[in-house]
C-alpha cells in the first residue's frame, strides 16, 4: 500500500510479468530454445573504436529503435536489467504496442547491448537481443537474435507473415544503425 498525502491509501498496480520461461536465452544465441521461431541477423555497421562506441550508445539508449520509426516509451534513458518499456509501430491511432522488460545487458570492452523479453500484453512471446561487437579486425557488427511465438489471436492468425516482418525489422535496425554511426 502507498500512502498519499491526502491520507487516502491506494494499492500499487502490479507490474506485468514476463510471458516465457527461458529468460536470458539470447545470451547464448547458438542454443535458442525449441518451440519458437528463431531470428538471427547480423550486419557490419562501421569500423573502429569510435564507431563501436557510437553504435553501442545508439542501441542501448533506444536511439536505433526510434530512428527506425518505432516509438519507445521507457522508464529509463538507457537499457538496464528490469527496466520496462513499450515499443510500438504504426501510424497515428493505428499503433501496435509491445510491452517488454530488459532481461540482460552487456557493457563490455568489445561487446555492448541488451535483450528484452515480452511482458503480458505483447503480441508475441519470447526474447530479442540487440548487440554491438568490436571484432578483432576492427569491424563493428550489430546482431539481432530472437526467439518468439504468437501470443495474441492476431499474431496467430498472421502466422507465416510474422517471421518475414521480424527479419525485415531487424534489417531495418541494422541499416538505421549504420546511418547513425556515420553521422
Amino acid at each position: 500500500m502507498t500512502r498519499l498525502t491526502t491520507g487516502l491509501t491506494r494499492t500499487a498496480r502490479p507490474r506485468p510479468s514476463l510471458t516465457y520461461p527461458e529468460v536470458g536465452a539470447t545470451r547464448a544465441p547458438e542454443s535458442l530454445p525449441e518451440g519458437y521461431h528463431h531470428l538471427r541477423h547480423s550486419a557490419v555497421v562501421g569500423h573502429g573504436r569510435t564507431a563501436f562506441e557510437a553504435a553501442g550508445a545508439a542501441v542501448t539508449t533506444w536511439r536505433t529503435h526510434r530512428a527506425s520509426g518505432a516509438t519507445v516509451r521507457s522508464e529509463a534513458v538507457r537499457a538496464e536489467p528490469g527496466i520496462h518499456l513499450e515499443v510500438s509501430v504504426g501510424v497515428g491511432p493505428v499503433r501496435l504496442g509491445a510491452p517488454c522488460a530488459v532481461v540482460w545487458t552487456a557493457y563490455e570492452e568489445h561487446r555492448v547491448g541488451f535483450a528484452y523479453g515480452t511482458l503480458t500484453g505483447h503480441p508475441e512471446r519470447g526474447e530479442e537481443s540487440f548487440v554491438v561487437t568490436l571484432e578483432p579486425d576492427g569491424s563493428v557488427r550489430f546482431t539481432v537474435t530472437a526467439f518468439s511465438r504468437p501470443a495474441a489471436w492476431y499474431t496467430r492468425l498472421a502466422g507465416p507473415l510474422i517471421p518475414p516482418l521480424q527479419r525485415a525489422y531487424a534489417r531495418r535496425l541494422g541499416r538505421t544503425l549504420r546511418r547513425l554511426v556515420r553521422t
